[in-house]
């Protein structure tokens, strides 16, 4: 099993030096992955229900802010050399596809081919608002987004005709370094988002997944993919622990619910305190992880 990092790329503590030294841990400590989250905006007050959390409430406040998540690891692949670099995930439905495509390759083109690109739906009403984009029929608009950025990525002369874009024919270059292109993860837990995985992921990243609740939906998406003539090994299945508690002890439950990665939260306020924090989860969870 392979063990990942999620960093909050929040404010005022995500700075050059912070991000520096959260990666260089990372590497040095033998992780597989980092992952960056996206929110564009935050706002005061709102009624849309934050999904992780037992008062529907993110655990950020508007003005904390993240990093836009493309040009966080752009950063990131500079220092670093051999760690992928993951969206935990992109708010596709609110996004520009063009712009996103574009974003995309360039990390991957820059970073030698690292890129995982993680998908979500959003669930903040407020926050499409604030970026001019409708809330209704975003899993759909997901679906057809993703279509568009392949006509970018594979195509020498692209273009799109849909229900949500419409495309002209044009070219957009540099492709990413992956062929196709990056590796998609659709994050989401429930039914709907796992149907997306099996329709059109190569991974999932399930978030606030917790060792006893991993088993199940690995067994749903397992059953979704042999409805589609697929199977769990196309897949790769990623799960982040988030607000949930573990330790190295639980790694063999991920493992035997058919997991093949973990990504661990690694939360700090300072650069010393993220290099200590993340030697401490390489030395109690990527050891025992190489041992299962």
């Amino acid at each position: 099993m392979r063990i990942g990092l999620f960093f909050a790329t929040t404010n005022p503590y995500a700075t050059p030096e912070f991000l520096a030294a959260a990666a260089a841990g990372a590497e040095e400590g033998g992780f597989s992955s980092v992952w960056v989250g996206e929110h564009a905006v935050l706002v005061d007050e709102y009624e849309s229900r934050y999904p992780y959390a037992d008062d529907g409430k993110i655990p950020l406040r508007g003005e904390t802010g993240l990093l836009e998540p493309f040009d966080a690891l752009s950063f990131l692949a500079a220092v670093t050399s051999r760690v992928r670099l993951g969206t935990a995930v992109c708010l596709l439905p609110q996004r520009n596809p063009v712009y996103t495509a574009k974003d995309a390759s360039t990390v991957d083109w820059l970073s030698g081919g690292r890129l995982d690109l993680g998908i979500g739906i959003g669930w903040l009403r407020a926050e499409f608002e604030a970026v001019a984009a409708p809330f209704e029929h975003r899993a759909d608009r997901c679906r057809e987004y993703i279509e568009v950025m392949r006509r970018l990525w594979c195509d020498d002369v692209s273009e799109h005709r849909g229900t949500f874009y419409s495309l002209p024919r044009c070219r957009m270059y540099p492709k990413p370094l992956q062929r196709p292109h990056p590796p998609l993860y659709f994050g989401g837990e429930s039914d709907a988002a796992l149907r997306r995985v099996a329709d059109l992921g190569g991974g999932w990243h399930g978030f606030n997944i917790g060792p006893d609740e991993a088993a199940e939906r690995v067994a749903h998406l397992e059953g979704l993919l042999e409805e589609r003539g697929r199977t769990l090994a196309e897949v790769d299945v990623t799960v982040s622990s988030y607000l949930k508690p573990v330790e190295p002890e639980n790694l063999a439950a991920y493992r035997d619910a058919g997991v093949d990665q973990l990504v661990l939260p690694a939360f700090a306020t300072d650069s010393e305190k993220m290099r200590a924090l993340v030697g401490g989860l390489s030395e109690r969870f990527v050891e025992r992880a190489g041992e299962l």
